[in-house]
């Protein structure tokens, strides 16, 4: 009777250990991975601070020798280039700024309100970002110019808020849809209006959502290089066709010089980046799963 009872009983097999041969593939792809997207950059900022002769060496030096700080000093001397990063600023803070206000309207009316065709205008919204933006410059181009706003800042901003739209809404709508809706009827029984519930109620719910969208959209318009170099003109650009007329000329490109300024041009992005990422992590993964 013993026997037959201990063959019935299953006996309870040890966790099965990660294998050291899995781990450690799993550590050479991040390794590699890591290789490919850091390998740029490690490269950007040695030849910013290489000196010119030695920048051009065959073979090249993984390891400077010699560190100058001579590409910096030329680059806080040129006036042109502060006009460059200006004009990022406007431009991107702008854009930033209604691309948050539009979309947290939108977002919220799609989440909060039930209305004919909410769907299909979710989609549609959606659907824009399936086309690609190079092939709607040709159309911007013409509708601006016929508008009179080819040239100036609008046109920059108008486009960009455009492209980031759409990612913004359904990001802030996955964080509106974890608002507990009996907070807006607890609002609306104290006699609370709908303009007063979504600015007091549900926009502080959701500012993470609001910082992780507007850093979006800020870093769209801080890295465009083909939109700023068609729609403004020359004394209205952004840094990064700015940089391109500066220091890449049919005979000579100074590399040294468009690394020091690709180097400074990064650190704002960078900035913003260490300061808002606990509100950028929980913007993006707010509406992950809806309460």
């Amino acid at each position: 009777m013993t026997a037959t009872l201990s063959r019935s009983v299953p006996i309870a097999r040890a966790p099965r250990r990660r294998r050291p041969r899995s781990r450690a593939a799993a550590w050479a792809a991040v390794a590699v991975i890591g290789f490919f997207g850091l390998a740029p950059i490690y490269w950007l900022v040695v030849t910013a601070f290489t000196p010119d002769e030695r920048a051009f060496t065959f073979p090249p030096s993984l390891v400077p020798t010699e560190i100058t700080f001579d590409h910096f000093a030329r680059l806080a001397q040129n006036e042109q280039l502060f006009g460059y990063l200006v004009n990022s600023v406007v431009v991107s803070v702008v854009t930033a700024f209604l691309s948050v206000l539009v979309s947290a309207y939108m977002a919220y009316a799609f989440s909060k309100f039930r209305y004919r065709g909410r769907k299909s205008l979710m989609h549609l919204v959606l659907a824009s970002q399936l086309f690609p933006q190079a092939l709607l410059l040709v159309t911007l181009y013409a509708v601006f110019s016929a508008s009179g706003l080819l040239g100036s800042y609008g046109a920059l901003i108008l486009s960009f808020t455009t492209f980031t739209l759409p990612l913004c809404v359904w990001m802030l709508k996955g964080i509106f849809d974890t608002v507990p809706s009996t907070l807006m009827e607890a609002a609306a029984i104290d006699g609370a209006s709908r303009w007063r519930t979504l600015h007091q109620i549900a926009l502080p719910l959701a500012a993470p959502g609001l910082v992780a969208a507007g850093l979006f959209a800020f870093v769209r318009a801080w890295n465009d290089f083909i939109f700023a170099l068609t729609l403004t003109d020359p004394d209205r650009q952004t840094l990064p066709p700015g940089l391109v007329h500066t220091y890449l000329g049919e005979f000579q490109t100074a590399w040294p010089d468009l690394m020091a300024a690709s180097f400074v041009v990064s650190l704002p992005v960078i900035a913003a980046f260490m300061f808002l990422q606990r509100y950028l992590v929980g913007g993006l993964t707010a509406g992950a799963v809806k309460g």
